[in-house]
């Protein structure tokens, strides 16, 4: 019976995708090294090409067998070209390995395109292609026909300039300069062009005079002195120059940066798991099943004298389920490496593009986040180290001139911080130009002339849709088009972005996220008629106040005081347009919240306890709300809002966002339609 083998097509994808990326890391560890040291050619570490000959290997091995001809095809000619470098027969100079990152990308192509059906652009990758093998001929050669030390660099050489002048009287001597050049042309790859510039006017010219020079280009392994033997019959009737070239490393066109990056996405729709993780989930299983066994013997002969048994196989099921519910979730939860692996290569490739000498650090890149948060953080990562290279990182000549390094650092860091997992990049470059910013402000209209702006309030300037400082628009910056997709993209995560910046030293972005996008523990409260849940890692602590402890200040924002500093006050019901069940203070209590650094008091009728909540996606199912995070459905079937906390102290912000209700007023409207009976929203949300 044949065997269908696509069935084992995803895992050939995945796996080839996962060989590449370490093929890429182990490359640009190579190319770090070579450029540490100073030199074109590094002693590479024998384990770290066998690891990359590995890769190729395997990915040669499994193409064929599928039957992927151009991806067999392609990784054998670079199989090859990595058995030479892990042999010694060739050493792994910086060019070569220009070569071969750009081979992973052309490999990564094919394979992608194996596995969705798209064109691939099959020129440049012949190009690439070519430029390997004949990297391969020039070892040859320089094997066959050792040559002197100071003739090596013209023995290895495979691009030529030559500049060929002849002199006015050269047809006198009865040479041909087209013969010369067909002769040429006969060394390899011939390119060439005429400068007519010397040539007179047609009633001036004398035809027995060449007025002409040649410039060419030839590809092709030879020496200087194969060449030089071509003009040997006109050597003192010319100005003749010969110099060597080095080969350029072809590029893919139009290869976007971010698109090489995110299609490293090895694990779309899948989702790998430790053993030791399954084997903990398995056990949790088996305490159910006894469980649920206990449970149904007591049900089948049930007694009064059955309930102090009824009652302790229940706790003991709520103990496993919340076991295996924490088990479930570690399942989800992957190192933030999967998100970090990506940036070396955007880093390499677009200071190459800016001219910038820059350096990544990484830290943390073990702290472990739910993947549903991985997957919807790379574009926002992309977004901010791009941020830092292009408008960050200055060049080299600016950096020397302000007293540092010519190599720019941009580092990354990784922790987590009670229930949110932290990622701060920062970059040690000349910082955010406010000046300019608030120019760009006015200019666009955002504030008046005469407005008076914190750092702060100027540095969030720029999460202002469309608002960019570029004095040019290219493929990397200057569109307008980045930073408040950041903010967006986060905010929809349930996590904030901040920034802060030192004229001169640096700027710094602050990422806050949950670990989960599933489960949130927190705290419900009562607001009137409706409850609400907290999440407890924005929860300080409950307290009691009483009229007289309130103060408002000019401005007519409410505080109080707690412990040396004042916290503002804000009244869930005036923010939602509810009706509370006392407005007065003595009969309600405050929860004092904190995030990103801000702690303010909000004040609801009552607390009704602690619980474990699952998430539902609001904008799924009905639409974003400010002030609200996501909703959830309470044991008896109801719906509550899930409160997001950042929000909350945004909307009490706003002026047109307080007061909704004068004193003594009960007539009060419900907010945007989130307190519809609850039966409306409930059921698509069961889904």
């Amino acid at each position: 019976m044949a065997i269908d083998m696509s069935q084992f097509h995803q895992t050939f994808f995945e796996e080839s995708l996962e060989g590449l990326a370490d093929m890429e890391a182990e490359l640009l560890r190579l190319e770090k090294a070579a450029m540490d040291n100073g030199q074109d050619t590094v002693m590479a570490d024998p384990e770290i090409l066998n690891t990359i000959f590995r890769a190729a290997h395997s990915i040669k091995g499994g193409s064929s067998t599928f039957g992927f001809t151009e991806v067999a095809g392609f990784s054998h000619v670079l199989e090859s070209r990595l058995d030479a470098l892990r042999e010694g027969r060739s050493l792994p100079k910086r060019r070569v390995i220009g070569l071969l990152l750009l081979s992973v990308d052309c490999l990564r192509s094919l394979i992608i395109a194996a596995r969705t059906g798209k064109e691939v652009d099959k020129n440049a990758i012949d190009a690439v292609r070519e430029q390997i093998e004949k990297l391969e001929s020039e070892d040859t050669a320089a094997r066959v026909s050792p040559q002197a030390p100071g003739h090596a660099r013209s023995s290895n050489t495979t691009h030529w300039r030559i500049v060929f002048q002849p002199n006015q009287r050269l047809f006198h001597t009865g040479n041909d300069p087209l013969r010369i050049l067909r002769e040429l042309a006969n060394l390899g790859g011939l390119k060439t062009t005429v400068d007519i510039s010397a040539l007179p006017s047609w009633e001036q010219a004398d035809p027995e005079k060449c007025y002409l020079t040649w410039s060419a280009e030839l590809v092709g392994t030879l020496t200087r002195e194969t060449i030089s033997e071509v003009f040997s019959w006109v050597a003192d009737e010319c100005r003749l120059e010969i110099t060597p070239q080095p080969m350029p490393v072809p590029t893919l066109p139009q290869r976007a940066i971010t698109e090489i990056v995110t299609s490293m996405d090895t694990h779309a729709g899948t989702l790998r798991v430790s053993v030791p993780k399954v084997d903990a989930l398995i056990n949790m299983v088996g305490e159910l099943v006894i469980t649920q066994s206990m449970l149904s013997q007591v049900s089948a002969n049930f007694t009064l004298e059955s309930l102090p048994k009824l009652f302790a196989g229940l706790s003991q099921l709520e103990r496993n389920t919340r076991e295996l519910q924490e088990s479930v979730m570690r399942i989800r939860m992957l190192p933030l490496s999967f998100a970090f692996n990506r940036l070396p290569r955007l880093v390499h490739d677009m200071s190459q593009k800016l001219e910038k000498k820059v350096e990544l650090i990484m830290h943390g890149e073990q702290t472990e986040i739910d993947k549903t948060v991985i997957d919807r953080l790379i574009d926002p990562l992309l977004h901010l180290v791009r941020n830092c290279l292009d408008h960050g990182i200055e060049s080299a000549p600016e950096r020397v001139a302000a007293g540092k390094s010519e190599t720019g650092v941009i580092e990354l860091k990784a922790y987590q911080k009670g229930g949110n997992v932290m990622i701060e990049i920062r970059d040690d470059g000349r910082g955010l130009r406010y000046d300019r910013i608030y120019a760009k402000a006015v200019a666009r209209g955002l504030i008046s002339a005469d407005t008076k702006l914190s750092s702060d309030e100027i540095a969030e300037m720029i999460f202002v849709p469309g608002f960019s400082t570029a004095e040019a628009i290219s493929d990397i910056s200057g569109r307008g088009v980045g930073m408040d997709v950041v903010r967006s993209n986060i905010t929809s995560l349930g996590g904030t972005v901040d920034v802060t910046s030192s004229d001169g030293k640096g700027t710094r972005f602050t990422v806050r996220l949950p670990l989960t996008l599933a489960i949130v523990d927190g705290l419900s409260v009562q607001v009137g008629d409706h409850i609400y849940i907290l999440p407890l890692v924005s929860i300080i602590e409950s307290i009691r106040l009483t009229n007289d402890q309130v103060n408002r200040p000019a401005g007519g924002v409410e505080v109080f005081p707690l412990r040396q500093e004042y916290v503002r006050l804000i009244r869930l019901h005036e923010l939602f347009r509810i009706k509370p069940r006392s407005t007065d203070l003595c009969q309600g209590t405050v929860v004092v919240v904190e995030v990103d650094d801000k702690k303010v008091g909000l004040y609801v009728d009552d607390l009704l306890g602690q619980q474990q909540v699952v998430i539902k996606n609001l904008e799924a199912h009905y639409r974003r709300v400010e002030g609200i995070s996501a909703a959830t459905i309470l044991g008896d079937g109801t719906v509550a809002m899930i409160l997001d906390v950042s929000g909350l102290i945004r909307m009490s912000q706003i002026p047109a966002a307080r007061g909704f209700t004068e004193p003594g007023n009960n007539s009060v409207t419900p907010v945007l339609g989130l307190h519809e009976r609850p039966g409306i929203v409930q059921h698509p949300m069961r889904g």
